[in-house]
């Protein structure tokens, strides 16, 4: 359970809920915070952004002490654009004269006004004048920043629609054109910036960027297919807006542009939770995200609607700007971030894991590289028993955690192994009782003389790879039930035994009579 923090609370009531926010404030300069007198007296009445303007401690600093800690700050966040000094309407201004304020909190400046609801002209015209050049990227890190200082993320998820607009130029061209010249500038003042002995790093984040294009062109693998996928939804995108503009009916065009979703749920399972966990980067998860579900949601609610009004088109014209908008920031922020963070291993099975997902605008794309190290690893894996842990291809669990979640499953699973032998079957009550003292006897024992032959017929089918499963449905004590036989083999398809699994149906037969 996450542990709330509510800024407008006194350290007193904050401490005596959480009595290991006492270390945490003294670390950070509240060093009084210890003297019992004093919490009473002045912890009563002060709050945590009280007690940092006292004593001179950036906001900045404790938002993210305290997160890091474990907590989820709640309640009206203080204004965390000055460090020690009250806000006032120059504060901006001020920072764009402040020559220590580096690009991400320039950045940030702009972004804080465009969410207070100042114009996108005006500040796309202070931006300008301030910068001749802009690394995407700095607009991530701006964004990730905000949210780490305790923005709430649906005040960040405003300014991901504007970003674009902070590129120089007006065409989609310009903008990557100017978005490539950027890296370029980036990398050129980093070297200058870089101390003698360290003169070879840019060189490395340059060979990095190289990489980036490198991946978007090699066959098969997640960008190239994943570029290619952009590629028809912004050429499907252009003509049904040019359908819209002409006064064309485009209601069969629905169902293709819906395939958008498919694309963003790759991205939502495949991509962000990667940045975002193993590697910290939760800018693209945590408004990028949110964005793609939006997109999604209301394309979905514009299909499902009968009356394609003015309001109506409207609506998709709106929805198409940001699906198009969001190409674009794929290209020229999230795929590089991927591209240079990811290794070799972290694309192969996200290549893998990507198969699950229905093709997109039918791209579909094999990467050979990805096939033979995928064979490679599959052949040579097998499941083991580490520390108090079975370590199979699909993950590890306790024995504990197997044997509870086996339980828990509502089918009743019995397991025959290679020689006949009943080796398991899963607890609970049962309609086909399974005395346990059958573990470790020969199957047919468990069955009466006339069913045996059937038996045997079926596991010699198994062994003999005549046939994988068998269907038998049958009704027992007014239920149907469905009973499957399977055969169990390794990734060699070496026969290992028989599963035979039995379902109550009674539930499918009042779903679908209802």
């Amino acid at each position: 359970m996450a542990k709330k923090l509510d800024l407008s609370k006194p350290v007193y009531e904050l401490v005596q809920e959480y009595p290991e926010l006492t270390e945490t404030l003294k670390e950070l300069g509240f060093s009084e915070i210890t003297k019992p007198a004093m919490l009473h007296s002045v912890g009563r009445i002060t709050t945590i952004p009280k007690g940092a303007k006292m004593r001179k401690i950036s906001m900045m600093e404790i938002i993210p002490a305290l997160m890091r800690q474990g907590f989820e700050i709640v309640g009206a966040m203080p204004d965390l654009s000055s460090i020690t000094e009250e806000k006032t309407e120059a504060a901006p201004a001020e920072a764009e004269r402040n020559p220590a304020v580096d690009t991400a909190e320039q950045i940030k400046t702009y972004l804080k006004r465009l969410g207070a609801g100042e114009s996108l002209e005006q500040v796309q015209k202070d931006f300008v004048q301030k910068f001749a050049e802009v690394e995407a990227s700095e607009i991530m890190k701006a964004e990730q920043e905000l949210i780490r200082e305790g923005t709430p993320i649906t005040e960040v998820q405003k300014l991901c629609d504007v970003h674009s607009a902070l590129f120089h130029g007006t065409t989609k061209e310009e903008k990557i054109a100017n978005a490539e010249k950027a890296v370029e500038a980036s990398l050129k003042k980093e070297k200058n910036m870089q101390e003698p002995s360290k003169r070879e790093m840019p060189e490395v984040y340059k060979k990095k960027h190289e990489a980036a294009k490198a991946l978007r062109e090699t066959v098969g693998h997640p960008l190239f297919t994943w570029t290619e996928e952009n590629e028809k939804i912004g050429s499907m995108i252009h003509e049904v807006q040019k359908d819209i503009e002409e006064g064309r009916e485009i209601s069969e065009k629905m169902a293709d542009l819906r395939q958008i979703a498919v694309h963003y749920a790759k991205k939502g399972d495949l991509i962000y939770p990667v940045l975002k966990v193993r590697y910290e980067i939760s800018g693209p998860s945590d408004v990028m995200w949110s964005v793609d579900d939006e997109i999604r949601d209301e394309l979905s609610a514009l299909q499902k609607t009968a009356l394609h009004d003015e309001a109506w088109t409207k609506r998709l014209e709106a929805v198409l700007t940001r699906a198009d908008e969001m190409i674009y920031k794929e290209a020229n922020i999230l795929f590089p971030i991927c591209a240079v963070n990811f290794c070799e291993e972290e694309w192969y099975e996200i290549y893998e894991d990507a198969k699950d997902y229905a093709p997109v605008l039918g791209v579909e794309h094999r990467w050979e590289e990805a096939e033979k190290f995928l064979s490679e690893r599959k052949a040579g894996s097998q499941a083991s028993f580490g520390g108090n842990e079975i370590v199979m291809g699909g993950g590890h669990m306790t024995v504990a955690q197997l044997e509870a979640m086996l339980n828990t499953l509502p089918l009743e699973i019995s397991f025959i192994d290679a020689d006949n032998i009943n080796r398991f079957f899963n607890e609970g009550p049962k309609v086909f009782k399974r005395s346990q003292m059958a573990i470790d006897r020969e199957v047919f024992s468990c069955h009466p003389p006339k069913i045996e032959p059937m038996v045997r017929a079926i596991l010699d089918d198994f062994r003999n790879h005549k046939r994988d499963s068998v269907p038998v449905w049958m009704e027992k004590n007014g239920k149907p039930f469905l009973v499957t036989y399977m055969a169990v083999r390794d990734k060699a398809d070496n026969y290992l035994g028989t599963v035979e699994v039995v379902q109550d149906m009674q539930f499918a037969k009042e779903h679908f009579a209802g």
